[in-house]
């Protein structure tokens, strides 16, 4: 039987340990903290808030493997009474309009972008600056970056590709927030015989058998003393609030003019706040130099003209200053393929959001891991998909 040993236990940790036991090996996961989760952890009830405005995309391999394991059911998707709620914050109002060089973008959708180029000079010649201006606030929340002009073509471009599909949307939420995900893959995990060792932080190599290293890139450069473990990524104020609710509010409000970002995500699944209540999570991308008190201070204006009277009807509130937790950012003349490689080497494996993997932020998380694993255990992996 394979030894497979598995260092961090969010999304990543907990997706390898599961494709491995599949395969028959014998895995133990080790977790530093006392619960299992990672960024997938949700507070407490009564206020269930992700570490960020989490979702799931059905439209990708990663959400197929984790519904034909049952992880991510129940789930619910935004119906015609959520879609009528989305608005846009465009020139300082609230709209439920889409600028014109919104929609200019929207229609050069299937348009090749290179790798090469910034977002900013690619698109200007496209479809126009006003256009670059609203697809990069509209991608404030999918990048946490202040700028998403300056990014890859290629990179800004995909993934405004899967914002912008004219399908119903792929967007799905997991009932009772993503801790219930990661819950249920824990109990597959510990039914797998995987061993969960939590409160138990490595701070060296085992030596039987390959180690797949599923923490954040900082820790893995710590644990692998390997500097060229490093990548671009967002820096967000992420602000949750627990508010007694209005009828009428938007459900989401995407912030054209600063990238800013507020969801009504209890409208969709009411469990994630009490009875009479709503929680919302809200974002800002912090700019170069900007001080906390300031970022708070754009972000504050954000809610107060998608909410208005909020601050009246706070119940809760968490704020929280994200930097480098929001998954990689490719630079122009850099893609995924160029990020810290999945194969380290003498048995050792990365995965994670920030490593050699496709897909949208967590995607790659579970796409590395299952990479990872294929690795790990060679032929014996072929069926893990």
């Amino acid at each position: 039987m394979n030894t497979i040993t598995v260092i961090g236990g969010g999304i990543s940790g907990l997706t390898a340990a599961i494709a491995s036991a599949e395969q028959g090996a014998d895995v133990t996961l080790f977790e530093a903290h006392r619960t299992p989760g990672g960024r997938a952890r949700s507070t407490a009830a009564p206020h269930v808030a992700n570490d960020g405005p989490h979702v799931l995309y059905c439209d990708g391999a990663p959400f197929s493997w984790l519904a034909e394991r049952g992880l991510v059911q129940p789930f619910v998707r935004p119906g015609l009474r959520e879609l009528s709620r989305i608005r846009l914050r465009h020139e300082g109002r609230i709209t439920g309009r889409p600028p014109s060089g919104l929609l200019r973008a929207a229609a050069r959708r299937r348009a090749a972008a290179p790798v090469d180029r910034d977002f900013a000079s690619w698109g200007t010649e496209l479809f126009g600056a006003e256009g670059v201006r609203a697809v990069s606030g509209l991608l404030g929340v999918v990048t946490y970056d202040a700028d998403p002009g300056r990014l890859s073509a290629a990179f800004v471009w995909e993934r405004f590709g899967r914002a912008a599909a004219p399908r119903y949307p792929t967007a799905r939420y997991v009932v009772g927030g993503w801790q219930a995900m990661v819950d249920r893959m824990v109990e597959r995990a510990r039914a797998l015989g995987v061993r969960v060792e939590t409160g138990t932080r490595v701070d060296r190599l085992p030596s039987d058998g390959p180690t797949i290293v599923a923490t954040s890139l900082d820790a893995a450069r710590t644990l692998l003393d390997d500097d060229s473990l490093r990548w671009e990524s967002g820096r967000s104020l992420l602000v949750d609030l627990g508010l007694r609710s209005r009828r009428g509010e938007p459900y989401l409000v995407f912030d054209l003019d600063e990238g800013g970002f507020v969801g009504r995500y209890s409208q969709p699944d009411p469990s994630l706040a009490p009875a009479g209540e709503d929680l919302v999570q809200a974002q800002m991308p912090v700019r170069p130099g900007e001080s906390r008190s300031d970022v708070r201070a754009r972000l504050e204006r954000l809610v107060d003209a998608a909410l208005p009277g909020w601050r009246d009807r706070v119940t809760w509130r968490r704020d929280q200053m994200m930097a480098g937790r929001s998954g990689a950012l490719d630079l122009p003349g850099r893609s995924w393929r160029d990020r810290p490689a999945v194969d380290r080497g003498d048995g050792v494996y990365l995965a994670g959001d920030m490593v050699a993997a496709p897909g949208l932020l967590g995607e790659v998380s579970i796409t590395s891991a299952l990479t990872a694993v294929r690795a790990a255990l060679g032929r014996s992996a072929a069926r893990v998909a």
